[in-house]
């Protein structure tokens, strides 16, 4: 099989040795930013591996944001090169580069099938957000040529396709039928065979949809802070890491790793000495997978997005948190889990907080919730590994219809 490059195909052995090379000296230029101040006060010589990540504290959106806020435009978190600057919700602002591959989309084209000779109609935004521009260079890097179309303007999308002979598609999940069914109408006979999607579902009938069509679509799992973290591949079976990037799930509101398998929020590492974002925190849910891809290639592998990480539920008024329940949790050696459950009754909200742990202590719980949550909460005492190991902190159990 045809790979982007022989990282892809590396042994465990391989990728674990290079990383223990690589990461000591990403995290040691990124202690000279004024971002990552905090890291002086680690050895980070022996931060060598994902586990060892463990150690460094959570990134989150709301730093960074407060961060830029003070130190216009990237808040520290940046080193003195970039091309672009590019604003996405938040708002936030995100550095570029022009350089080869910078965002890590190459490998995911090669593995739909675009290279040489194709050209690709890239639907993704050119205003503001570094979609279009992400997938842009991800395209030079494997050699196909560009349509930079963005977004709207449908008729116009389908006139161009057939007149350039597109060959590939990049953009949002839906789009591509929209503009395939303007062209039906439009009675043009489109040449694409191949088309690259992010930024939303890809529903398993919207697949199939286009497989009967001839195209094949594959979807990757990328942000605009991070570039491409994971990818599909042929096999589709489950999403390929990147290989300039370290992802961990973990318990949502902690830093803590879960069990393989068990559903985690998703922080993710970037090797990328210009913008090394460090135990990114995404808000999005995953799992990771045991083995490897029948394609051959030998990354770990994610389940793909399973919902949000923040689960902030409004109960009697009061914003509960998971980074609450964490906190609770960590008070009590001898509880391994929690769960708040919010239901409502008679017009009132009740809160009932199941945990794993010691029915002898069950008074002491019912005291620590009421003092870390701020609310008081019917407590049940349940017997560890009671509760799903399924990412959810929260549990909203009233009904809004």
């Amino acid at each position: 099989m045809n790979y982007f490059d022989e990282l892809e195909v590396r042994t465990a052995d391989a990728r674990a040795a290079s990383l223990a090379e690589c990461l000591p000296a990403l995290l040691a230029e990124a202690s000279d930013l004024p971002g990552y101040v905090k890291f002086r006060e680690y050895d980070l010589s022996t931060i060598t591996s994902a586990v060892a990540l463990e150690r460094l504290p959570v990134l989150r959106k709301s730093e960074l944001g407060a961060a830029q806020k003070m130190l216009a435009p990237f808040g520290g978190f940046v080193g003195p090169n970039f091309e672009y600057a590019f604003q996405s919700p938040g708002p936030l602002y995100e550095p570029g580069r022009t350089t080869h591959d910078w965002w890590r989309f190459g490998r995911f084209l090669h593995a739909t099938g675009i290279g040489q000779g194709d050209i690709i109609q890239n639907c993704f935004s050119y205003h503001l957000t570094p979609a279009g521009t992400m997938f842009e260079n991800g395209a030079h890097a494997v050699g196909a040529a560009v349509l930079p179309a963005g977004t709207g303007q449908t008729e116009l999308q389908a006139q161009a396709a057939h007149d350039v002979g597109v060959t590939g598609y990049a953009g949002t999940p839906d789009y591509l039928k929209i503009i395939l069914e303007k062209a039906d109408e439009m009675g043009l006979n489109l040449a694409i065979t191949k088309a690259a999607v992010g930024g939303g579902a890809l529903f398993p009938s919207l697949r199939d949809w286009y497989t009967d069509r001839g195209i094949a679509c594959r979807q990757c799992y990328a942000t605009a802070d991070l570039g491409n973290v994971a990818y599909e591949s042929a096999a589709m079976e489950g999403l390929i890491l990147d290989e300039g990037v370290i992802v961990e799930i973990v318990t949502p509101g902690t830093g803590k790793h879960v069990v393989e398998g068990e559903v985690g929020e998703v922080l993710v590492t970037t090797l990328n000495p210009d913008y090394p974002l460090v135990r990114f925190a995404t808000g999005d849910l995953s799992a990771l997978m045991p083995g490897q891809s029948s394609c051959g290639r030998t990354n770990m592998r994610i389940k793909g997005w399973m919902g949000r990480a923040d689960q902030t539920t409004k109960i009697k008024g009061m914003f509960i948190r998971p980074e609450q329940v964490a906190a609770f949790v960590a008070k009590h050696p001898e509880v391994t889990r929690a769960r708040v459950i919010a239901t409502r009754a008679s017009e009132t909200d009740n809160m009932t907080v199941r945990v794993e742990g010691n029915p002898a202590h069950a008074k002491a719980y019912v005291a620590s919730i009421a003092a870390t949550l701020k609310l008081k909460a019917d407590v049940e005492v349940v017997s560890e590994g009671f509760l799903p190991r399924d990412g959810v902190i929260i549990e909203d159990q009233r009904s809004y219809d």
